[in-house]
């Protein structure tokens, strides 16, 4: 255990307070970390967490992952017990997720993914036009032949999500210092030590280091090691139309869309919309950008062409978003090869909020050196050089 008389010593640091660092610093401390603190460069989830679209499925291609959703869900739908805090809220509404493809090698990676959930145990439903109608009276049908529900799905709220862990972390010892650049790491041969601030330096006999799309910037002058991470911009869009997309609608995965458009009920009338396809290449530090007009008129063309009454939408709002994006599309989590004292979690690729409970559990525990509930191999640093990315259908 470090020195607990020294107020700039502690057992553990979290760097980055989005939604997959508050979490990692509950659960450390939950796990009986010593004193932990959590640093954030602006407020609580303030970063890329705010951003989010914040959409709640088990549907992944990738094996690894089904299971880190089903675990996070669990936490999701209990998640006032799950934190012990009968006031904690995080947004959840249970609408349920419809995939839909058409007859095309996208549709069949659709039945596969739904396959290895049903394989998992999870509910996973194959279900024909006229039951996906049923549950979005708006649906266009006509050139789809694949439709997948999973009814144990919907959305929740980020900010809702990330402050609630940060409550529960501050009541259970853990220290949480906002608006507080962290500008290094502190390292002695091959051993992270601590971080330094703009404030001066922390020292820890562990760092968490769950930067989001500033990973890179952190770890590389420190260590020396590449850091295989961009950032990507994403747009998001919302659309008014005249028969409101509805909070009991499910979210939609529309695979047959030029852009494999995802969209969800927002502001309980209005659809959330999003490209789902790789996104510009940008500066983390630029911040917001503006929606261009051609790329809202072509999202908006996809979905007035797969939701009656869209045709007619007006745009209410556009942002953007950032994804931390590894090669494969995938986290890496767990230690830095060759350092001592720091472990990652890093390139969440849009996954982050969904996965953030299990995400952060699993840090906490390898952190500690504890057994982890899911083994992290697959997610290990190594892989890329290995030649075992982590790479669904």
């Amino acid at each position: 255990m470090t020195d607990r008389a020294s107020p700039q010593s502690y057992d553990l640091i979290v760097v980055g307070a989005g939604v997959v660092g508050c979490s990692v610093a509950w659960h450390a401390a939950k796990l009986g970390a010593g004193r932990v603190l959590l640093v954030a460069r602006g407020g609580i989830a303030e970063g890329t967490s705010s951003q989010s679209s914040s959409i709640l499925r088990t549907h992944y291609s990738v094996r690894e992952n089904v299971e880190l959703a089903r675990r996070s869900w669990a936490a999701f739908t209990g998640f006032r017990d799950y934190l012990g805090d009968e006031e904690a809220d995080c947004g959840l509404v249970r609408c349920g997720y419809l995939i839909v493809g058409a007859d095309d090698a996208r549709g069949e990676a659709g039945r596969a993914s739904l396959a290895q959930q049903r394989a998992m145990g999870i509910r996973a439903d194959e279900i024909d036009a006229a039951q996906a109608r049923e549950l979005l009276p708006l649906l266009r049908t006509d050139d789809l032949a694949v439709f997948g529900h999973e009814p144990e799905a919907g959305y929740a709220d980020a900010y809702l999500t990330a402050t609630a862990f940060a409550r529960a972390a501050r009541r259970l010892g853990v220290e949480v210092r906002q608006g507080l650049k962290v500008t290094g790491l502190a390292t002695t041969g091959s051993k992270v030590t601590g971080i330094v601030t703009e404030a001066g330096p922390c020292s820890a006999a562990t760092v968490v280091c769950v930067a989001n799309v500033w990973t890179n910037r952190l770890l590389e002058p420190a260590t020396g090691t590449t850091i295989p991470l961009v950032a990507e911009r994403h747009e998001v869009m919302a659309f008014e139309a005249p028969r409101p997309y509805l909070p009991s609608y499910p979210v939609l995965k529309d695979m047959a869309s030029a852009s494999m458009v995802y969209a969800r009920c927002y502001g309980r009338s209005q659809l959330l919309a999003s490209p789902g396809l790789a996104g510009e290449v940008t500066d983390p530090d630029e911040g917001q950008a503006d929606v261009p007009l051609d790329t809202i008129a072509a999202l908006g063309e996809q979905v007035a062409a797969r939701l009656e009454s869209f045709e007619e939408a007006g745009v209410a709002s556009t942002w953007t978003g950032l994804y931390d994006v590894t090669p494969d599309w995938n986290p890496v989590l767990g230690p830095l090869p060759g350092w001592d004292g720091l472990q990652v979690g890093f390139g969440f690729s849009g996954h982050g909020f969904k996965l953030s409970p299990a995400v952060g559990r699993l840090l906490a525990q390898s952190a500690l050196g504890l057994p982890t509930d899911v083994p992290l191999a697959p997610y290990r640093f190594e892989r890329g050089g290995e030649g075992a990315l982590l790479v669904g259908r």
